[in-house]
């Protein structure tokens, strides 16, 4: 047995190799025992009051699997004699191991990343602020480009290249990378302007330049609009610190406004009867507000007696609104109906100042 176990095969032995084998093969069993604590762990978390054991716990449990294979490779390396010319594998394999840890512990991060943002954003959706909405999804993929270059920089410095060296070489270039980048960086600012001024949130509907819909999602980069003909407007964010934004959510109540004409046959007494009888309307109203409105017969137009309606309805909705109106457009119909007051509608009239005699050269040739 010793013989054999002695024995080599390109230089390995055979002990060498049942070892690397054992070790390789304790990690795959390392990573069924991890899912199986872990699976059972979770359980216990799960009956406690917070959650963020078992967010961490999920977050934990493939990275910890691959962990415990990793280490069962790098034992492996370890125990047999790689050649170290005229590379030194073994040197190699052992700076790729660390470095696979890295890129585990970058996973687990972003995982866990993750999990904790979704637990925020749910209790966002809670709140009746927006700006939460707004700023975790972006707070959540700059943490996730952080640990990422983090990562990357970390599995360089472990695989023998100088990070330094590299980080003065992109500072050399760096007014050209600036330069070149001058429309991400303006819309970067622009970004943080939106969330500082907060002249909208997510779900608001908005009208920017000769753009107009609903917010559905504030970038670092872009803004994204959904238009009532739901196709989607990508909006760069340095446009809107320059843009006049005009935000219909933020209204506080829905204006009326009109002129009414009726006939120039219409007396002055009925006319008057009219104007009242759209100021009882409006004050009969529960949903039209009452604190300022305006109903007075404003001058004398082209074909018609003008009167102005300036009222406000309590509702911002779209569809209360156009309802509210409508009632409001056949109550005021039926008033005019009532009093036999005519509503009025373009009209020219000629005066002809005389006409050629019946004999007269004109009259013969007309």
């Amino acid at each position: 047995m010793q013989e054999f176990l002695a024995s080599e095969f390109m230089g390995v032995t055979v002990a060498q190799m049942i070892y690397a084998f054992l070790a390789i093969l304790a990690g795959f069993l390392g990573r069924w025992v991890s899912t199986f604590v872990l699976a059972y762990v979770a359980r216990l978390a799960s009956k406690t009051r917070t959650t963020m054991d078992d967010i961490f716990i999920s977050a934990l449990a493939k990275p910890l699997g691959w962990a415990a294979v990793l280490v069962g490779i790098h034992v492996a390396v370890m125990v047999l004699p790689l050649p170290t010319e005229p590379v030194d594998l073994h040197h190699f394999l052992l700076a790729l191991a660390k470095g696979l840890f890295i890129v585990l512990m970058v996973w687990f991060g972003m995982r866990l990343t993750d999990g904790i943002f979704t637990r925020w954003a749910e209790k966002a959706t809670a709140t009746d602020s927006k700006l939460d909405d707004q700023v975790i999804p972006i707070l959540r993929r700059t943490l996730k480009v952080f640990l990422i270059l983090l990562g990357i920089a970390m599995f360089l410095q472990n695989m023998g290249y100088s990070v330094g060296s590299l980080l003065a070489g992109l500072g050399i270039g760096g007014a050209a990378i600036a330069f070149a980048s001058k429309d991400t960086l303006a819309n970067l600012f622009g970004a943080i302007v939106i969330f500082l001024d907060r002249p909208f949130a997510v779900g608001d509907w908005v009208e920017i330049g000769d753009q107009e819909g609903t917010v559905e999602e504030v970038g670092l980069r872009t803004t994204r609009i959904r238009t009532f003909a739901n196709s989607l407007i990508t909006m760069p964010n340095a446009n809107l610190t320059t843009t006049a934004i005009n935000n219909w959510s933020k209204m506080q109540k829905r204006r009326i406004m009109m002129t009414i004409g009726v006939t120039y046959s219409t007396p002055p007494e009925k006319v008057a009867q009219a104007v009242q009888a759209i100021r009882d309307l409006i004050a009969s109203y529960d949903d039209f507000r009452q604190d300022f409105w305006m109903v007075h017969f404003k001058g004398f137009g082209p074909s018609s007696q003008d009167i102005l309606v300036y009222c406000f309805t309590t509702t911002t909705v779209w569809t209360e609104f156009m309802a509210a109106q409508e009632r409001f457009l056949l109550d005021i119909s039926r008033r005019f109906q009532a009093l036999g007051v005519d509503f009025a509608f373009p009209t020219q009239t000629v005066h002809v100042a005389s006409l050629p005699a019946p004999g007269s050269h004109a009259g013969a040739t007309r």
